[in-house]
C-alpha cells in the first residue's frame, strides 16, 4: 500500500459524508484547565460569549437524520465550551437522541449535571456521556482543573453510574483523563478506580497542542517531530465541526476559527465535505504541501491522529464498539 492509497476514505471513513460531527453550542466554559486554551481564548478577539442557534442544531439533525444515509456514525456535543452551560443545551442534545437517527454522545466536565435535566437525556436514551476528569487525586484536579471541585463533580459521575445501572439503562458511561506530566503517577489509580465504580470505560487521553494554541506544548511537540516524515492528520478525512457562530471547520481543536470554511446558515454538511475546498485540503494533507492552508502547516498535532491500521485504539473505535452492542 503506497502513501496515496493508505490515506484515502475507507475503514470507516467516508466520501459521501463525515463519519462524525463534532458540536461546538458554546464557547462558555465554567473551569479554566491547565492544559486547555480557554483561559487565554476569553481573553483574545475571538471570544464573543456565542451559543449557537437552536435552529442550526435542528438543521444539522435533520440533514443527518435525512441525508447522511448512514454515513455518519455519531454526533458528539463537546469542544471549545461546557455544553451544558447554554441554555437550551439539554434540549439540543436531547432533541439530536430524538430525531437524528444516529448515535448522540456528550462530553462534559461534569461540574453541571442537574439532575432533573440529566434524567431527561437519560430517559430521552442519550447513547454516551463522557465525563472529563483528568486527575485522581483532589490536589491535582485542583491544580489541573481550575475553579472546579472534585468531591462535587465525582458525586455526579457515581450518581450518573448508580442511575444507569439501577435502571438497567443502555447508557454507556465514559470516564476521560488526558495524561500529563502533573497527572501521570495517577493514571493507572484513576482508572482501577473507575472500572470499580462501574464506568463502561476509561479513556486515557493524549495532550496535544490544541492546533498550537498552546505554545509550550506546541514547541515541545515540534521539538520532538523535528526531522520526521509528516504525514497527513486524519480530520479532513474523518469529521467536521459546527462552531457556535453557526459556522463549518475542518479541525475540531481549533480556538482561532482558522479552519472555518462555511457558514452553514448557507450551504448544507454534504456540500461542505464533498466540496472543492475539502478536496484541495486532503489534497494538501497527501503531499504536504500547506502553502495555500497555513492553518494546517502549523499545526504540530499531526501526530497525534490515529488512522484506522495505526497502533493504539481510536476514539472512533469505542464507539463503533458500543454502537454495536
Amino acid at each position: 500500500m503506497n502513501d496515496f492509497q493508505k490515506y484515502t476514505f475507507r475503514d470507516g471513513l467516508f466520501s459521501q459524508f463525515p463519519s462524525q460531527l463534532i458540536i461546538d453550542i458554546t464557547e462558555i466554559c465554567n473551569l479554566a484547565c491547565t492544559h486547555c486554551p480557554h483561559p487565554a481564548f476569553k481573553k483574545s478577539s475571538y471570544f464573543d460569549n456565542r451559543h449557537l442557534p437552536v435552529e442550526l442544531n435542528e438543521k444539522m439533525v435533520h440533514e443527518v437524520r435525512d441525508e447522511s444515509e448512514g454515513y455518519c456514525k455519531y454526533i458528539r456535543y463537546t469542544s471549545n465550551g461546557e455544553p451544558l452551560i447554554h441554555p437550551e443545551g439539554y434540549k439540543m442534545i436531547k432533541y439530536a437522541v430524538d430525531n437524528s437517527d444516529t448515535f448522540v454522545c456528550l462530553t462534559t466536565n461534569g461540574t453541571i449535571m442537574r439532575e432533573k435535566k440529566t434524567r431527561q437525556l437519560l430517559d430521552a436514551g442519550i447513547h454516551m456521556i463522557d465525563i472529563s476528569l483528568d486527575a485522581f487525586l483532589l490536589e491535582t484536579y485542583s491544580k489541573i482543573r481550575v475553579g472546579g471541585n472534585l468531591d462535587k463533580t465525582r458525586e455526579n459521575v457515581l450518581r450518573l453510574i448508580d442511575w444507569v445501572r439501577r435502571d438497567n439503562l443502555d447508557t454507556k458511561v465514559i470516564v476521560s483523563f488526558v495524561e500529563q506530566p502533573e497527572n501521570t503517577d495517577e493514571a493507572k489509580a484513576f482508572e482501577t478506580y473507575w472500572k470499580e465504580q462501574g464506568a463502561t470505560y476509561v479513556v486515557i487521553r493524549r495532550l496535544h497542542s490544541a492546533a498550537g494554541a498552546i505554545v509550550n506544548i506546541a514547541n515541545k511537540m515540534n521539538h520532538e517531530h523535528k526531522g520526521e516524515q509528516r504525514y497527513p492528520c486524519l480530520y479532513p478525512w474523518e469529521r467536521l465541526t459546527l462552531d457556535p457562530r453557526g459556522y463549518l471547520s475542518f479541525c475540531p481543536t481549533d480556538w482561532k476559527y482558522g479552519s472555518t470554511f462555511a457558514d452553514f446558515k448557507k450551504t448544507t454538511i454534504k456540500e461542505a465535505w464533498r466540496g472543492k475546498f475539502m478536496e484541495e485540503l486532503r489534497e494538501a494533507h497527501i503531499l504536504n504541501n500547506f502553502s495555500c492552508h497555513k492553518f494546517c502547516g502549523q499545526c504540530p498535532d499531526w501526530k497525534q491522529t490515529r488512522w484506522p491500521e495505526d497502533e493504539g485504539r481510536r476514539y472512533a473505535d469505542l464507539i463503533d464498539e458500543l454502537r454495536r452492542e
